[in-house]
Parts: structure tokens; C-alpha cells; sequence
């Protein structure tokens, strides 16, 4: 499945209608394909009616140029009116939606998202699922973790008393599933009402078993109710 987003190229910033469908093109070349299949609405622009937004985007799957659509980075009362819009004037709808989530970044996801999320059965694809690395257990406030980069930077803000809670859970139950611990982290995610597959990255070969190990290992009821309590 080939997924791109529209709205942060430099050449191509925003959503509106004119925008949307410029984009496209180029995305296609670049991608060496005839056919999106999941194209994301990136950074929203509230001055911009979401009927122009999800206007364009219905061109594009009526032009066969894309699949389906999805939201990344709007609020969740800009999805209800595109969603409000679709049904209303037979739009494209989105089918997707990507937001940061995972054990350490949950509170806004929860309440704003996931009934969202719920009612209306989108396809829930996580960003930031390891938390700037955090939940792979790299960064744990030790001096020198990571190389004092940006990424350190952003990870370490976690390492209070909460995230030593959740690297401590992830840590046992890592181990008790012979795992890394970010397959864990990665698990936990995948069990959560509506999430389809958890986004995350890997710079190296060397980091790739965490992810793919995540996709199949399986968590009990009580240690997913280890992870709920400890992110709570």
C-alpha cells in the first residue's frame, strides 16, 4: 500500500482545492506509480472550507489518481464537518485517521479522537508510536543517551516518574515475551479500539526485528492492564 500526504511541500503548502490536486501529480511521479492509495490531508488551514478541501480530493479519486482519503493533523471537530460534509454532498470520505498516540502521548488522542475514531470506523494509523524513541527504552535520562541530539532532547522530556512507570511495565513484560522492549510499546498499540498498524521507523537493519516482532506478539489481558495503568 503506497500512502502520501498533501499540505506541507514546500511547493504545494495547505489544502486548498487548487493545491490538493496540484500536488498530486508530482506525488506520482516521485512515487514511480499511476495510483495513490491512501492520500492524507496534512496540516489543516481553518480558513478553508473543508467542502473545498474534500472537494479536490473527491476529484482525485473520481480521476482514479487516489484510492482513498485520510486526515492527519486536523482537529477533531474539522473531521466531523468534512465527514458531515461528505456524507451530505456525496464527497469522498475519509477512511483514515493518523494521530500522535502511544503509551506516554495518550490524553488527547482518547478524548478527542477515538470516539471520533468509533463512531464513524475509521482505519487509525499512529505516528510517533515509540515517542521520539522513548518507548524503545534508549533514553533513560542516563548523560550521553543518544548523543545529545534533538531527538535525546525530545525524548528524555518523558523520562519523569510516569515514563520510569511505563519502561518499567514494558521492561517486564519485554522480557517475559523475550522481545525488544519497543515491540511491547508497539503491541500495546495495536491492541487499541480502532488502531489498524502503529507508524514507526527504522534508521538502521538493526532496528527492524523491534518492529516487526511487535506485529506479532501477543498481550494478556493483564498486561495490556499493566501498560493502561502505568501510561494512566
Amino acid at each position: 500500500m503506497i500512502s502520501t500526504k498533501v499540505g506541507a511541500h514546500p511547493e504545494f503548502k495547505g489544502l486548498s482545492g487548487p493545491v490538493v490536486k496540484a500536488a498530486a501529480e508530482p506525488s506520482l511521479k516521485r512515487l514511480g506509480t499511476d495510483r495513490i492509495d491512501l492520500y492524507w490531508a496534512h496540516f489543516d488551514e481553518p480558513e478553508i472550507p473543508v467542502e473545498e478541501t474534500v472537494g479536490a480530493l473527491t476529484e482525485l479519486v473520481q480521476e482514479g489518481k487516489v484510492r482513498y482519503v485520510g486526515a492527519s493533523n486536523l482537529s477533531g471537530e474539522r473531521i466531523k464537518q468534512s465527514l458531515a460534509a461528505s456524507d451530505k454532498d456525496g464527497l469522498a470520505r475519509y477512511v483514515a485517521l493518523q494521530p500522535e498516540y502511544n503509551l506516554v502521548e495518550c490524553k488527547r488522542y482518547e478524548s478527542e479522537y477515538a470516539p471520533i475514531a468509533a463512531e464513524e470506523n475509521l482505519a487509525v494509523f499512529p505516528y510517533l508510536a515509540l515517542a521520539h524513541g522513548f518507548l524503545s527504552g534508549k533514553y533513560r535520562g542516563r548523560e550521553g543517551d543518544g548523543g545529545g541530539s534533538v531527538r535525546t532532547q525530545l525524548a528524555q522530556k518523558y523520562y519523569d516518574d510516569r515514563g520510569k512507570a511505563i519502561l518499567s511495565a514494558l521492561d517486564e513484560i519485554s522480557a517475559a515475551h523475550n522481545v525488544p522492549v519497543g515491540s511491547a510499546a508497539l503491541a500495546w498499540l495495536r491492541y487499541q479500539p480502532n488502531v489498524i498498524a502503529p507508524l514507526a521507523g527504522a534508521r538502521t537493519p538493526e532496528q527492524l526485528p523491534t518492529l516487526i516482532q511487535s506485529v506479532t506478539l501477543d498481550l494478556s489481558p493483564e498486561e495490556l492492564a499493566k501498560l493502561d495503568q502505568a501510561s494512566s
